[in-house]
């Protein structure tokens, strides 16, 4: 799909889209800035989490927070050396809290230790995290799942159901957690897969300024260093697109120059258009279809994957089948 490049304001669909994006992006914050880099000891519940919660979700997700007190703060700094406790600063500690939430903070964070470690989990691991809310294990692993999810990137499945044995793998397809062996730091695919979306929903190609304008509302901005994820401007420009999940070019004709992200060729191996729509639609509560255009490009590119590979297996089969037929007539 080619969408023309807009130089300002939004049409009905594109504004809609962007709501799709903004959708997945106010679950980014649940619960989690306790759990930074070099500190993932378990913290006292009711400092975990500190997120007003957003009464216009408040149907929607009872784990979906609102992040606009994080976004005002960020607006007013620049600052690139800014640490996590001005982060925190701003997150209202006097708004009452789901323990049941707070307990899947906990679960998370135990998680990611585990993570970290490559140490297997079991579920009787995670009920004595979860204490006196151990017969809640159900509602509290579904929210700590999503967080895991739209987060840090990550699904925590049940390998064993007889023994619950889980173990924890990167979504949908790729392979790269952006956790650096020998250091203690988070694992950073949920950026990975925030961009990706931005760029897909945004006609494939999306300028720097709008990747930035959708992650400046996460809390996210270029110029500071942010308190789960570190340097983001080099984390985005040069560690994606070194791993080849993302291409930064120069925009054609652009006067002032402007910058403008694809996907690269490891985010097409590694995972797909509908695997990224599929997602999209989760966090936002809808069905892929509720994007037409982008979910027909989905389609398409199913499609062509489908018959690229039928096209692969004929052809294997028939070398196959010809080597075998060449190798019998030279041995009467």
């Amino acid at each position: 799909m080619s969408n023309p490049r807009r130089t300002s304001g939004f049409t009905y669909s594109e504004t809609q889209d962007l709501q799709a994006i903004k959708s997945m992006e106010e679950t980014l914050f649940f619960s989690t800035h306790p759990q930074i880099p070099g500190n993932l000891d378990p913290v006292p519940a009711a400092e975990i989490s500190n997120a007003p919660q957003d009464p216009k979700s408040e149907n929607a997700t009872s784990t979906t927070a609102s992040i606009t007190s994080l976004s005002k703060s960020d607006d007013s700094s620049s600052s690139e050396e800014e640490d996590s406790s001005s982060t925190s600063d701003c997150l209202d500690e006097n708004v009452p809290r789901d323990p049941l939430d707070e307990q899947a903070a906990l679960l998370v964070n135990f998680l990611l230790q585990k993570y970290q470690m490559k140490e297997s989990i079991t579920k009787a691991d995670m009920l004595n995290v979860m204490g006196k809310y151990r017969s809640q294990f159900s509602e509290v692993i579904l929210k700590a799942t999503e967080r895991m999810e739209i987060v840090f990137g990550l699904d925590l499945k049940e390998v064993d159901p007889i023994c619950h044995n889980y173990v924890i793998q990167i979504k949908l397809g790729l392979t790269y957690d952006g956790m650096l062996d020998g250091e203690e730091s988070m694992p950073k695919t949920g950026v990975l897969i925030l961009v990706l979306g931005v760029i897909f929903m945004k006609g494939n190609r999306a300028t720097e300024e709008e990747v930035w304008e959708v992650l400046n509302v996460t809390g996210m901005y270029s110029g500071q260093k942010h308190f789960i994820f570190g340097n983001l401007k080099s984390l985005i420009t040069e560690v994606f697109v070194r791993e080849k999940y993302l291409e930064y070019q120069k925009v054609p004709n652009s006067d002032p120059i402007q910058y403008e992200f694809l996907w690269g060729p490891r985010a097409y191996t590694e995972t797909t258009k509908m695997k990224i729509l599929e997602f999209l639609a989760k966090v936002h509560g809808t069905d892929p279809s509720s994007f037409p255009s982008q979910y027909e490009e989905a389609l398409k590119e199913e499609e062509e994957r489908a018959q690229a590979a039928a096209n692969l297996s004929t052809t294997i089969v028939a070398k196959e089948s010809s080597s075998a037929t060449f190798g019998s007539s030279s041995h009467p």
